[in-house]
């Protein structure tokens, strides 16, 4: 059939109606968006109808603490520079980079200063890692965390850049007797660690950026010290000195604490390496299910010991396990899991375990009771448990 082509009366005609139409409307629709948005910005920030945050508790001692990344409100497994957990002694120093400078000395050859700008002429990389909080989970038995931000959140995980300690060690020159170093940071209260060369020399690094852009000063700035897999208070933050040395220096928070209790009274020391732990962050506690229906579990893994294997989701409270599927996961970082779950609306428990590539799996709170006993409250990986009611609120009380 052959296409008319409309006539100049036809076009004014439609045209008049359309005019007439938009006369008779007294207000815009509630959808329509605006005409012009927002001008530009230094920097972005979230939309105001997100409200992911750390949590920040109340104390005396602000300048002491602890605040908790909200992992049940984030996505992958990069932590948002700004979200990721803090934990301080003596609050945040506030560093000039052109003034800042880490010494290397004791026994070593060559004692030696950098700037920043000296780190940054060394070979560099960036490397995805998380950083834990050894106190991560330190209250799960006695008063289990109401949402995963309350029982996890002292973990986030993050692309660090940085020049490999080895490096600077090799520069040194090490003395034969050299098998310790003594890391310190310019924080107030100069919170020193002692570290083994071995950890220094294989995947240790002195980082300078995060997530590709300048470290925050909450998580060391201009310097701090990155252990992979290692617990978060060994990596010293505001690094100023290296002091290699023979031995270990005993330090406050080596000694005093730190450290585990064991039910005999001894208490494990040095116990740097974070064993392998996971959480399922959706559906977890605070959280509410609209009705039956299609849903996806989905949680973080780690492994202070390398890369996630494996991660197992229960939903009968460990009678079952079922294999999720695994995204990212570099090593000694986080792992997102996934798993497709149709829930009848019954009242259900969930659950996940992890095994990393050692073949080491996440222990559940009666096994690592056994081993451990009650006194300990630092590195404590033990499997967690959401309860759905039949009304969808979840929770960590059954």
């Amino acid at each position: 059939m052959k296409k008319k082509t409309p006539s100049r009366r036809n076009i004014l005609s439609l045209g008049a109606g359309l005019a007439a139409l938009s006369a008779c409307s007294t207000k815009p629709a509630a959808t329509a968006p605006s005409m012009v948005g927002k001008p530009l910005s230094p920097s972005g920030a979230p939309s105001p109808f997100e409200k992911a945050a750390r949590l920040v508790p109340e104390s005396k001692t602000p300048a002491t603490g602890g605040s908790r990344a909200p992992l049940q409100d984030l996505y992958g497994t990069i932590t948002p520079s700004s979200l990721h957990f803090e934990r301080h002694h003596s609050g945040v120093p506030e560093i000039d980079p052109t003034k800042h400078e880490l010494l290397l000395h004791g026994l070593v050859e060559q004692p030696l200063l950098y700037n920043v700008d000296d780190l940054k002429r060394f070979p560099s990389a960036a490397r995805v890692h998380f950083v834990e909080c050894s106190g991560n989970g330190a209250s799960e038995y006695t008063a289990p965390g109401g949402t995963a931000q309350l029982s996890h959140g002292l973990a986030s995980c993050s692309e660090w850049t940085g020049v490999p300690v080895r490096l600077l060690l090799h520069e040194a020159k090490l003395k034969p007797e050299a098998k310790w170093a003594i890391a310190e940071g310019a924080d107030a209260c100069k919170l020193t660690r002692s570290i083994p060369l071995e950890k220094l020399m294989d995947d240790a690094r002195i980082v300078y950026a995060q997530n590709g852009e300048p470290i925050r000063p909450e998580q060391g700035y201009p310097m701090r010290l990155l252990l992979p897999g290692w617990e978060g208070n060994s990596n010293i933050k505001w690094l100023r000195r290296l002091f290699v040395a023979a031995e270990p220096s005993m330090t406050t928070h080596e000694t005093a604490f730190y450290t585990d209790l064991q039910p005999d009274g001894k208490a494990r020391q040095f116990s740097f390496e974070l064993e392998a732990k996971s959480v399922i962050t959706r559906p977890s506690g605070g959280q509410k299910l609209p009705g039956a229906g299609n849903y996806e579990i989905t949680g973080l893994a780690w492994s202070g010991r390398g890369k996630i294997s494996r991660v197992e989701v229960s939903i009968d409270n460990g009678k079952t396990w079922k294999d999720a599927e695994l995204q990212g996961g570099a090593t000694k970082a986080f792992t997102r899991f996934r798993l497709p779950w149709a829930w009848d609306g019954s009242p259900v428990s969930l659950q996940s375990r992890c095994t990393d590539d050692t073949g080491y799996l996440q222990p559940s709170a009666d096994e690592l009771l056994a081993v451990r006993g009650r006194n300990f409250r630092y590195h404590n990986n033990q499997v967690k448990t959401w309860f759905v009611k039949g009304d969808g609120s979840v929770s960590n009380e059954a």
